[in-house]
């Protein structure tokens, strides 16, 4: 079902298009490890009566364990990483290194999961990267990586755009190995546990209700519209290839361009138009091409 995989892709790159703008305005409001919170626990307790059936069986397999396992420190390590280097560092620093997981993630799929890609295909993945790192680069000179290794935040990052490729791959097997729904519930259950046990042990569960009073459209906003990304994506990837489901989706990083233009009243220089078309284009001609 192809077609089915192409739209849940592109559920996940609306989603992610708005989660991470609410996102961004939540980690600076109420910290990274509530933000974290916030997301897994919706997510948990929203699933729960869709998955409550499937729980059990899929842990009995001990593989399925090893995979949620992972997937939950990873999503953890990967997350806290790449919220940092966008507290830290500028945005249109950032950015591009988060560019660096589409590459990753497909390479995965490629090598430990034996996807195969064709001609056509793979020019077109590569056209969509290049349009996001065009879209998201505002100066030429921050294209050249080298130069900018030390800028603040890069090196997180860098190695946040690595762990969330990881994400995105495992959560594919884990979505193709059991179901999309039960993969999602126990990564933000998992989540919403450690950060709890954090925020217990930092003292600062004493603010989530006033988190709540002070920034409640904030905190519901990100929860919703990351969750529902995320939900999308394990269903693309359950009828589609990772790379595919992966290459779609990520190019929110692109659009998001486009909402600096309509809330922030930003001006794009004509590389960056360039890099959106690409993008775009590339989406569209991949998804006709696999439906």
């Amino acid at each position: 079902m192809p077609a089915l995989g192409i739209l849940f892709a592109l559920s996940a790159l609306l989603g992610w298009t708005f989660g991470d703008f609410f996102i961004q305005r939540g980690t600076r409001a109420v910290g990274n490890w509530r933000t974290l919170f916030y997301i897994g626990a919706m997510g948990g307790i929203f699933l729960f009566p869709f998955v409550y059936h499937e729980i059990i069986p899929a842990f009995q397999r001990w593989n399925n364990a090893v995979i949620f396992g992972l997937l939950i420190l990873i999503t953890l390590f990967a997350a806290l990483f790449e919220f940092e280097a966008l507290k830290r560092g500028k945005i249109a620093i950032i950015e591009p290194v988060f560019s660096i997981e589409l590459p990753v993630t497909v390479g995965l799929s490629l090598v430990l999961w034996k996807e195969t890609l064709n001609v056509v295909q793979a020019l077109l993945i590569f056209t969509v990267f290049v349009g996001i790192m065009l879209a998201v680069t505002i100066n030429y000179s921050r294209l050249h990586y080298h130069k900018r290794i030390f800028e603040k935040g890069v090196v997180l990052a860098g190695i946040g755009a690595i762990g969330m490729a990881l994400v995105n791959f495992m959560t594919g097997v884990g979505s193709q190995g059991t179901s999309p729904l039960v993969t999602i519930w126990v990564l933000n259950s998992g989540l919403s546990i450690i950060c709890l046990i954090y925020l217990f042990w930092s003292g600062e569960i004493k603010q989530l209700l006033g988190d709540f009073r002070h920034h409640r459209n904030t905190v519901l906003a990100l929860s919703v519209f990351d969750n529902f990304a995320w939900i999308s994506f394990a269903f693309a990837a359950r009828f589609i290839p990772i790379s595919i489901a992966t290459t779609i989706s990520e190019s929110y990083i692109a659009l998001t361009v486009l909402l600096g233009i309509f809330v922030n009243r930003e001006k794009l220089k004509p590389h960056q138009f360039i890099g959106v078309a690409l993008a775009i284009i590339g989406i569209i001609i991949l998804s006709a091409i696999m439906s």
